[in-house]
């Protein structure tokens, strides 16, 4: 399928590996421009050389924490005028309400409601104007089913999914559209870092932790970022313009549903 984006310029954040990458790839094989932006410079310029070389576009590394107005600066200097904005950022430190001290609560909301918000914010306007615009926020599945140990994550998210419900119908009538992801349990160093707090927490090792969680979910697997690349990759095509304002879950059925 032609998702009608080759010439499109496209922004993602925290691309460097993961999910992020996932996305980038999957629209770099649709012939977009693409700035990726990450904190770690070494792990952000060897991805964008690779996408380059394997897909043959145009790739500018923004080594900059996201999180902070000088790191959005350097982003959107390097793309002014984004036809498309994938938000994303790594997760707040799981834990308990009375364990998160103030560094992380500021941590969590910079990175994962105030830094979105603002690229939201910046390249909006842009796109309204120029008649297309795509934004897509990666988030998470506790938004919809909270979990133990990640209500610092469920918190600050939830605030972008509500952000999100007051902009999405002044705007897609002129061709923005604006969606959330909400990956569940995917193969990623996210993962295994979770698990690995929570084997600390059970005495037992992070192999053992990652196998108990396999074995409950339906698919019987973790998701492969590619999966998520590519629905990233749809919702931002000339095809899904009728599709705004919806939070999509893609866990492989570990949450049961109400259709």
């Amino acid at each position: 399928m032609d998702l009608g984006l080759k010439g499109r310029t496209v922004i993602v954040c925290a691309a460097s590996k993961g999910l992020g990458r996932a996305c980038a790839e999957a629209l770099a094989a649709e012939g977009v421009a693409l700035v990726l932006n990450a904190r770690s410079k070494d792990a952000l310029e060897q991805t964008a050389t690779e996408i380059a070389a394997t897909y043959g576009v145009t790739v500018t590394p923004v080594a900059a924490d996201i999180g902070s107005a000088d790191g959005r600066a350097a982003v959107l200097a390097a793309c002014p005028a984004p036809d498309i904005l994938i938000n994303n950022a790594g997760g707040p430190p799981p834990g308990k309400l009375k364990t998160w001290s103030e560094e992380d609560w500021v941590q969590a909301l910079a990175g994962n409601l105030r830094a979105p918000a603002a690229m939201i914010a910046a390249v909006l306007d842009g796109m309204a104007a120029r008649g297309f615009g795509r934004i897509v926020n990666i988030t998470s599945s506790v938004v919809r089913h909270p979990i133990d140990m990640q209500g610092l994550s469920a918190a600050a998210r939830a605030g972008l999914h509500g952000l999100v419900s007051t902009l999405v119908r002044d705007h897609v009538g002129r061709n923005v559209t604006i969606n959330n992801i909400l990956p569940g349990p995917f193969a990623t160093d996210r993962l295994i870092s979770n698990f690995t707090f929570r084997a600390k927490q059970q005495g037992i090792s992070p192999e053992q932790a990652l196998a108990a969680r396999r074995a409950e979910l339906p698919a019987g697997r973790f998701g492969d970022p590619k999966e998520l690349g590519q629905l990233c990759a749809f919702l931002c095509s000339a095809n899904a313009g009728y599709i705004s304002g919806q939070s999509i879950l893609i866990d492989g059925g570990a949450h049961p549903q109400i259709l």
